[in-house]
């Protein structure tokens, strides 16, 4: 249930983040929701997306994270799909075992609750272990 969209700066991330939001927006039978790292999709993205610009709520760590999106589930059940934009640049850090393990989390919870999750991360696919190349 998870989707990640790897390259370095300039590799269409964007592009292809804004195509599939926009897509859900159609085609997703419940609410889809976008964190990104700053108000940069606001006029790109369908006017039923929920936008939550992540600056404002401090996202600095893989824990509190994992906290926030909890909390977006646990006030709105009918979530069906997230999509995190720039997940290491809001955090603050490199792709890292954490990072990983964020992901894996992301999965299970993901599977638990019915929701897919599409994120992007600028660096390179090759610097993903071999078990996490599974979600490109």
């Amino acid at each position: 249930m998870v989707r990640l969209i790897m390259g370095t700066k300039g590799s269409g991330k964007t592009k292809k983040l804004i195509e599939l939001i926009d897509n859900a927006a159609k085609d997703e039978p419940g609410h889809v929701i976008c964190i990104e790292a700053n108000s940069s999709l606001a006029h790109d993205i369908h006017y039923q997306i929920r936008l939550i610009e992540a600056s404002e709520y401090k996202l600095n760590s893989y824990e509190v994270y994992r906290g926030f999106i909890s909390g977006l589930y646990a006030g709105n059940y009918d979530i069906t799909h997230m999509f995190i934009d720039n997940l290491c640049k809001t955090v603050g850090r490199d792709v890292d075992k954490d990072t990983e393990g964020f992901i894996r989390w992301l999965d299970s919870f993901g599977e638990r609750n019915g929701i897919k999750f599409t994120v992007t991360i600028s660096a390179n696919p090759s610097v993903l272990s071999e078990d996490m190349q599974r979600y490109l």
